[in-house]
């Protein structure tokens, strides 16, 4: 691995696990002390991290982008779209046993796992879902859509309540995808999503002035 995907791959981890949180600022003489890289790599990271959206300008310097909530709702609209046309697919799939790997994913979180696991999972559970259409550029349009989600979502993790909802909720679209009923596993999908939506982005809203006492930056627009 290079020494600027080392400095991307660890940036990127720092950033979706809120050890670096949303509107801090970043210099790159800070990043290269702290991963010993030179300029030019940690200059070619940020770009990167930069068309992901995790990053952003900061007059000269760089900034970890705030936690956009109007850009929340646009996410939602766009894994609507996408994640339904996958699973669609998935539904129409001769062979569906594959859903199996995926059930068994879900399964392995109970009470003693850690956050960040059920974190993972949850995530994991869109993409592998994806990736099961066969449909490279829908799995890509998930993967990219929850990796943007992924500092929002791992806030929410935090409510033990939302994350049972979620779990059932998967395991009812896995169901759907089981049984060959895409029109089921759609609507499923489509209510999981929009209800999430909706629960994060409020959850977000009246928790705006508590994460900003933690030093999170998170913008109505």
């Amino acid at each position: 691995m290079s020494q600027m995907q080392n400095v991307e791959k660890a940036l990127r981890e720092m950033i979706l696990g809120l050890e670096v949180g949303p509107g801090e600022r970043l210099t790159e003489r800070w990043i290269e002390s702290r991963f010993g890289a030179s300029r030019t790599p940690v200059r070619a990271a940020l770009l990167r991290l930069e068309t992901e959206g995790l990053i952003c300008r900061d007059g000269r310097g760089w900034m970890v982008s705030p936690i956009n909530l109007a850009e929340l709702e646009q996410i939602a609209v766009y894994r609507e779209a996408v994640e339904v046309a996958a699973v669609r697919l998935t539904a129409a799939l001769a062979d569906r046993s594959a859903v199996d790997v995926i059930e068994a994913m879900l399964d392995s979180c109970d009470t003693a796992t850690p956050r960040e696991e059920w974190h993972r999972v949850g995530m994991d559970f869109h993409i592998e879902l994806a990736r099961l259409s066969g449909n490279e550029f829908l799995f890509r349009a998930v993967r990219d859509a929850m990796t943007r989600l992924s500092r929002a979502r791992w806030l929410e993790v935090r409510d033990e309540a939302a994350l049972g909802r979620a779990w059932s909720e998967h395991h009812a679209i896995l169901a759907a995808v089981r049984a060959g009923d895409a029109d089921a596993a759609a609507a499923r999908l489509s209510a999981h999503i929009v209800g999430s939506r909706d629960r994060l982005v409020t959850s977000l809203h009246n928790d705006r002035r508590g994460l900003r006492a933690r030093g999170f930056a998170v913008v109505a627009a």
